[in-house]
């Protein structure tokens, strides 16, 4: 990629929480597994850490159940019907299952998300805008949901974005595939050691 700039480049992190994938979370608790999803902080540290030694940002946004009266989470119907074992404390600010997870820590900015994208309804892009941040690689969970949607809205802000292809996961492997190929047409994509590579020549 031509003119890349470290310090105006961020690692985005998409939903890597404990809740989603700490053995004590939300969804483990549940019975809700993937080692696919498991292996992403692995996997992303690496760059995670070239991009810092370079003065890059580490993004990270959080899915969140929003409390209510008697903290008790505001949730979608689609995703209680989908999800019916969220609860109270599950995702909420604050929470040691809303955090990002340990291998990953810390980040430079996190943003809260109530929805796929993060851009929706959140102050991402004012952040972004603010740090003087034009380029975005994209890694996280899932890849057809939260990661696809975020980067369709990063697209249509004109932030240059890279998809990390074995930086996301989703809970099948083909709808992974699928999802990073169609991802194709707004976003460019590398696997995680390429773009390490990229950002240790620089």
């Amino acid at each position: 990629m031509n003119g890349i700039d470290p310090a105006r480049t961020a690692l985005l992190i998409v939903d890597l929480q404990n809740d989603f994938l700490h053995p004590e979370g939300a969804y483990a608790r549940d019975g809700q597994k993937n080692t696919d999803i498991a292996a992403l902080p692995e996997r992303v540290l690496p760059l995670a850490n070239t991009l810092r030694d370079k003065g890059g940002w580490i993004v990270s946004t959080h899915f969140t159940l929003v409390p209510g009266k008697g903290g008790e989470p505001f949730i979608s119907p689609h995703l209680k019907e989908l999800r019916p074992f969220l609860g109270k404390g599950d995702f909420a600010p604050g929470n040691w299952g809303h955090a990002l997870v340990d291998t990953l820590q810390p980040s430079d900015l996190m943003v809260e998300k109530v929805a796929y994208s993060a851009f929706y309804m959140t102050r991402l892009e004012w952040v972004l805008r603010k740090s003087g941040i034009d380029t975005l690689f994209v890694c996280g969970i899932v890849t057809n949901g939260g990661v696809a949607s975020t980067v369709r809205d990063a697209h249509v802000r004109d932030f240059r974005t890279v998809v990390l292809s074995d930086g996301c996961a989703a809970f099948s492997r083909e709808t992974h595939e699928r999802a990073i190929g169609d991802l194709g047409t707004v976003a460019k994509t590398m696997t995680c050691g390429e773009a390490q590579a990229l950002f240790s020549g620089l």
